[in-house]
């Protein structure tokens, strides 16, 4: 089987590594921007390398499927791809490569979808409206941003009242490799991969995480500090206030503890 995987974030190196170890040939993988990539570690790319896996940009590929023929010194061949997978992937999927694998063009989301769709705020409002359940998903990747047919969403319980958009975010990180797992396994016993259609719900916008994050001079104290854990999540600016033209974070003892906890665990 030839894959194609297109990733940023650093959790997606354990879905790579696992492609690997079921003896899946990575043709490719496929970075985001450069603004977006700077944001985490290079892990991705590193590991690439260290599998001798060709490594490119999306808008390289688009250049490469819409030519004729193929650069016979391109580093990657284009024929006979029976699956492109989008894991932790912050760009827009375009039709020549949806249209391109045999089995379908599928991402992993870190929600639960077709309730909470969108890239950003997702972790941030799961936290906000005080959720019980959050859970992660895989689907088809067709033209829109998280609509495609579902092939699984995986739920699981949570204490929204001691999460932050950053704990929340890790968790959801561990379910998706497991729900990747799944998925890859029953492609690779050759198990056709479920399509439902997904129905109506939220998309989550940029806009509304901004509007989100503003601390308001109205707000109470527990609305500041529900705002302050639903917003936490580095590298990404948390809740804030304006002063001067210029955003401040904003962290309460809460996510102070959490620091330190995690950097006692680091060392």
């Amino acid at each position: 089987m030839r894959v194609i995987f297109m990733g940023t974030k650093p959790f997606a190196v354990k879905a790579l590594e696992y492609l690997l170890e079921k003896d899946i040939e990575v043709v490719a993988v496929v970075t985001g921007d450069a603004r977006v990539s700077a944001l985490w570690k290079d892990a991705l790319i590193e590991t690439a390398h260290k599998y001798n896996i060709p490594i490119t940009k999306d808008n390289e590929l688009y250049k490469a499927l819409e030519s004729k023929k193929q650069d016979a010194k391109a580093p990657y061949k284009l024929d006979g791809i029976d699956l492109v997978i989008s894991f932790g992937f912050t760009r827009r999927i375009k039709r020549p490569l949806i249209r391109l694998p045999k089995l379908g063009c599928v991402n992993f989301h870190p929600a639960p979808l077709p309730d909470y769709r969108g890239m950003g705020g997702v972790y941030n409002f799961a936290i906000y409206r005080n959720l019980s359940e959050w859970g992660v998903s895989a689907h088809f990747v067709d033209e829109d941003f998280d609509t495609g047919d579902l092939i699984k969403v995986m739920k699981f319980n949570i204490d929204s009242s001691k999460e932050t958009a950053f704990s929340l975010s890790q968790k959801s990180h561990d379910y998706l490799v497991i729900l990747f797992k799944e998925v890859i396994d029953m492609v690779s016993k050759d198990s056709p991969l479920p399509r439902t259609p997904q129905g109506k719900g939220e998309y989550i916008s940029k806009q509304d995480l901004d509007s989100l994050r503003k601390i308001q001079p109205e707000d109470s104290a527990e609305e500041i500090n529900k705002k302050i854990r639903a917003c936490w999540c580095p590298p990404h600016q948390g809740a804030c206030i304006e002063l001067k033209g210029q955003e401040f974070t904003l962290v309460n003892e809460e996510i102070l503890r959490e620091i330190a906890k995690i950097h006692s665990e680091d060392k």
